[in-house]
């Protein structure tokens, strides 16, 4: 474990504790920080994996059984590295980038932290073309005027972005950058309203799906035709969809009280919002060929569209105000490595504006389905150092005094998670996976490996 005590470098003045440990006095309460991880889970992606689950647009899909062991998996690993990763914050009240000293180095720290910031830029940037993107349904497009066609660029297939759908973008990319601006106790003001209506909203929809397709019966006559993914690419979608967010675990869990609140909110987010919204999504995608529900709700009438939308908003707001928050706390300490100054109200009104342009530009339309790809491949890795080191090298003990004298860089930790990321890349783009298993997963495992055995050829003996 860790003191929390006070960064004895230069900070930032921040309630956030950018610089420094969270101290037990500033924890927030259980229920409130549960609430913000049902909130934090509540996201299309949910819905757009169930979707590829199932096969929508004809491509590849598992049937339901396949799917159902594909989001158990998936989720049930995506819950237990959140609360590996959940148990070093909790402890230690430290963020991403100060724990990661201890694994990738002072200066070295920086490699996870800049992944980490593109990583929630482009979710950040995501989820606002999402929230756009529904009140365009919802409105249509009355002025006639289009800002940008995809097709122009040689993206094909892929919707003009309409006035109305820009405009939409840009409102409420302010406004969630203006909450995340706030810090956590806005985030939590917003969460704890929406987290138990969009619950029941989405359980409430999903059978009004499966009922409008023919019932239970015609929905597994037509989902076990369902075939042409493996399991282990399922799996690999379901945990791409969310590996952001557990790295972004540490920036919310150093605010708990106590091990059993991570615990709670880790099932919180993976093991009842995130699976439900998969479920919904395939369920959607096989009975009524439409894998988000908001879309559905729009064409039964004004009252439920509004209701749909409305409640679809709120609970975005949620997730994306964690992006842009932890977005923060990873580019303000790269800053300061440097000893510039850096704050982090300022950095997320700068990624805010930076990320609200980019997804009124259709970021999300044409990009996410590589995106989360890529994320499940590729960056799983960078999870592995942090567990390797804390959990097997250092035994569960991070020395407060060991925090501002780590070596500028720690070959170990990036050299293992550059291995980790190539072998992910390569298991899912290249050669196949060993007996089929889950590209990032695989990736993820050598990582953890490798990193002790790197580190103990590395590090001098004292």
């Amino acid at each position: 474990m860790l003191d929390l005590q006070k960064s004895s470098e230069p900070d930032v003045q921040d309630s956030e504790f950018m610089l420094e440990a969270v101290p037990a006095e500033s924890r927030r309460p259980t229920w409130k920080q549960v609430l913000v991880w049902v909130g934090f889970g509540y996201v299309v992606t949910g819905l757009f994996v169930g979707g590829v689950l199932a096969g929508f647009g004809n491509q590849p899909g598992v049937p339901p059984v396949m799917a159902l062991w594909a989001i158990g998996i998936g989720m049930g690993v995506l819950a237990i590295l959140t609360i590996l990763l959940g148990i070093m914050a909790q402890r230690t009240g430290l963020n991403l980038a100060l724990i990661s000293r201890y694994s990738y180095g002072a200066k070295g720290s920086n490699l996870p932290l800049l992944v980490m910031a593109l990583l929630t830029l482009g979710w950040f940037a995501s989820i606002t073309g999402m929230v756009g993107q529904i009140w365009s349904s919802l409105i249509g497009n009355p002025t006639g005027i289009t800002v940008f066609n995809p097709a122009a660029l040689g993206y094909e297939g892929i919707p003009s972005i309409t006035l109305e759908n820009f405009l939409a973008c840009a409102i409420f990319g302010l406004i969630f950058t203006y909450t995340a601006y706030k810090g956590m106790k806005a985030i939590e003001a917003v969460a704890i309203p929406v987290a138990p209506v969009i619950l029941a909203i989405a359980v409430i929809v999903g059978v009004g799906m499966l009922n409008e397709g023919g019932g239970i019966a015609t929905f597994f006559s037509e989902a076990n035709t369902i075939g042409g993914m493996g399991l282990g690419s399922a799996i690999t979608i379901v945990m791409g969809s969310w590996i952001a967010g557990v790295v972004m675990g540490v920036d919310l869990f150093r605010f708990n009280k106590s091990i059993k609140a991570v615990i709670a909110g880790a099932i919180a987010c993976f093991i009842i919002t995130n699976p439900l919204l998969n479920i919904v999504g395939y369920i959607g995608a096989v009975s009524v060929g439409q894998f988000n529900y908001v879309e559905w709700m729009i064409e039964k009438g004004i009252l439920f569209a509004l209701i749909g939308v409305v409640a679809w908003t709120t609970s975005l707001w949620t997730t994306n105000n964690a992006e842009l928050y932890c977005n923060s706390l990873y580019v303000g300490p790269v800053i300061s490595s440097y000893g510039k100054d850096a704050n982090r109200q300022k950095l997320v009104l700068i990624a805010g504006v930076i990320g609200t342009i980019i997804g009124s530009l259709a970021f999300y339309q044409i990009f996410f389905a590589d995106f989360i790809t890529v994320l499940g491949a590729a960056f799983l890795p960078l999870a592995g150092p942090l567990i390797a080191d804390y959990f097997i090298v250092k035994k569960g003990h991070y020395p407060a005094e060991e925090l501002h004298s780590q070596p500028k860089y720690k070959p170990a930790g990036i050299i293992s998670f550059l291995i980790g990321a190539v072998l992910g890349l390569l298991f899912e783009y290249g050669i196949a996976s060993p007996f089929g298993l889950p590209s990032g997963l695989v990736a993820l495992v050598i990582t953890i490996i490798i990193y002790p055995i790197i580190y103990r050829f590395t590090t001098k003996k004292a």
